[in-house]
Order: structure tokens, then sequence, then C-alpha cells
């Protein structure tokens, strides 16, 4: 009975709502604005640690909520430098890819948008690891805006 009982729950079709976690880590690699461009790892190491749940609606449409502390550090200080708070929507795509449209509420006074192109790489019955390209935009602070380019490991549960 227990042989059958297993086989049954293994074949049966994932229910939603589906709620879902990960955490990760982020290396923003280069930040562009109107009048300079910015490498991380070059004058200072800046190093996001991502944490999230995600609520799935369907197999294709769902939603997320994410928190990404940074810390910076450079030849004399290591400090967190921000916080952000990330809600956004989650789309999957073919071929494994999920789509992640997020707002983006910064402490350190920031704000915009950022679209993200996730792909699992590794899948396991009770988690998986995934790569994901982040493309950060902000705005506000009396700062210019500014486009980023990061990459990010994470691991799903």
């Amino acid at each position: 009975m227990l042989l059958s009982l297993n086989a049954t729950a293994q074949n049966e079709k994932e229910t939603f709502p589906k709620i879902t976690g990960f955490v990760a880590i982020l290396h923003p690699l280069v930040t562009i604005s109107a009048n300079e461009t910015i490498t991380n790892f070059k004058d200072y190491y800046a190093v996001g640690m991502p944490i999230g749940i995600n609520i799935w609606k369907s197999e294709k449409i769902g939603f997320s909520f994410e928190i990404v502390p940074t810390i910076k550090s450079d030849s004399q200080v290591s400090k967190v430098s921000n916080i952000l708070i990330h809600p956004g929507v989650l789309v999957r795509l073919k071929k494994g890819f999920t789509f992640a449209g997020r707002i983006a509420f910064e402490t350190s006074g920031r704000y915009g948008f950022t679209p993200v192109i996730a792909k699992v790489i590794k899948k396991y019955k009770d988690h998986n690891y995934y790569v994901s390209m982040p493309f950060p935009v902000r705005f506000g602070n009396n700062h210019e805006t500014t486009a980023t380019v990061g990459f990010q490991v994470g691991m799903g549960f």
C-alpha cells in the first residue's frame, strides 16, 4: 500500500496557489548613468543578499516579495549600504525561464523598476538552484538615472 501511495503522489499535478521561497547572492556588475560607468570589484565590492517569497497563482503567473540588504566594502569600511524592498509579478516563460517585473524602493532614497530573467539550472524534489540577470533602473534622491546589470545565483525551495 505504501508503494502505491508514493507512486500516486509523484504523478499528482501541482496545486495552486503555491508558496515558494528563495535566498541568493547578487553581484551588481556595472552601473551606467549619463556621466559615468561604475564597475563593481574595482574601487569597492558590493554584494546583495536577496530573500523572498513567491506566491504562484497558477503554473504561469505569480506574485513575489523580495528584500535585499546590500553590503558595500572598500579599503576603509564595510557596511550595510542599502535595503531594497522589491515586490513584483512573476511570469513563467518557455524553456524553463521566468520573468520577474519588480518595482523598487530603496532605503537610500532611490526608486525604480527591475526586470529580471531567471533560469533554474538544477532541480531537485524539494529545492532548486537558479541563476538570474537583473537589470535595475533607478531614479530619485537628487541623483542621475542609472541602469545596472547584475548576476545572481540562488536556491529556491
